[in-house]
C-alpha cells in the first residue's frame, strides 16, 4: 500500500523510528538489524516498507534495502510467523544468513530469535528453502548466467557445495555466500566445477 516512507529521522527507539515526511510523523517499527544502520536523529531516511492492515490497526514496517523487506514478506507467509515475529528473526541475522541459515536447513540458528521456538523454525526452513533458491537462481541469471553456460540446478549444487565447504572452513556464512556469488558473477563457467569455484572463491576470502 505505501511503497516507502522518506523522510527526516525524528525520534528511534527500540523497534520504532518515527520519520518526519512532510511535517507528519509517521511512526515504523524497524528491526534491530535496521536499527543499528540507521542515521542519526535530524538527517534524511528512506525506508522500504510493508503495511499491515488490521480491523483497529494500521501498521507499517520498515526495511533500508528492499532485500531485507522481501525476505521479511517471505517469512510472514509461514504459518505462524506474523509481522513481529519477522522483525524478530531479522533483528539477529543478516538477509544472507538467513537465506543460508534456509538453505542448509540450519533451523537451530534461527529459533535463537525471540519468540521463535524449534518447530516454527524447522517450518520456515522447510516452506521457504524452494523460495529462496528460486530467488538466488533469478540473482545468478540476472548476473549473465545463461541456461547456455550452465543448468540453474547445476549452478545451484555447485553455488551451494562451494558456500558450505567455506563456511565448514571456518568462514562467516554471509561472507562465503557474498565471495561465491562474485566469482559467478565473473566466471559463470565456474559453475560446472565445484572444485574450481571453491578456489576462486577463497582467492576472494583474502
Amino acid at each position: 500500500m505505501i511503497a516507502y516512507v522518506n523522510g527526516i529521522l525524528e525520534y528511534l527507539e527500540e523497534g520504532l523510528a518515527v520519520v518526519d515526511v512532510n511535517g507528519i510523523g509517521v511512526n515504523v517499527f524497524v528491526s534491530g538489524s535496521t536499527m543499528d544502520k540507521m542515521p542519526g536523529i535530524g538527517e534524511t531516511v528512506k525506508l522500504y516498507t510493508y503495511t499491515n492492515v488490521k480491523e483497529d490497526a494500521f501498521t507499517l514496517f520498515g526495511f533500508l534495502s528492499r532485500d531485507e523487506l522481501n525476505l521479511f514478506k517471505m517469512l510472514i507467509t509461514v504459518n505462524g510467523i506474523g509481522p513481529k515475529g519477522g522483525l524478530s528473526i531479522l533483528s539477529v541475522m543478516s538477509p544472507d544468513d538467513l537465506r543460508f541459515a534456509i538453505m542448509s536447513g540450519d533451523s537451530a540458528s534461527i529459533s535463537k530469535a525471540p519468540g521463535i521456538g524449534k518447530k516454527t523454525a524447522e517450518r520456515i526452513t522447510l516452506e521457504l528453502r524452494d523460495k529462496i533458491k528460486m530467488s538466488e537462481d533469478d540473482m545468478l541469471s540476472e548476473s549473465n548466467i545463461s541456461s547456455s553456460d550452465v543448468s540453474s540446478d547445476g549452478a545451484s549444487l555447485a553455488r551451494d557445495e562451494a558456500v558450505a565447504a567455506l563456511v565448514a572452513l571456518g568462514y562467516n556464512s554471509s561472507d562465503s555466500l557474498k565471495a561465491v556469488r562474485k566469482v559467478l558473477s565473473a566466471n559463470p563457467q565456474a559453475a560446472e566445477d565445484t572444485e574450481k569455484l571453491l578456489k576462486l572463491a577463497l582467492k576472494e576470502m583474502f
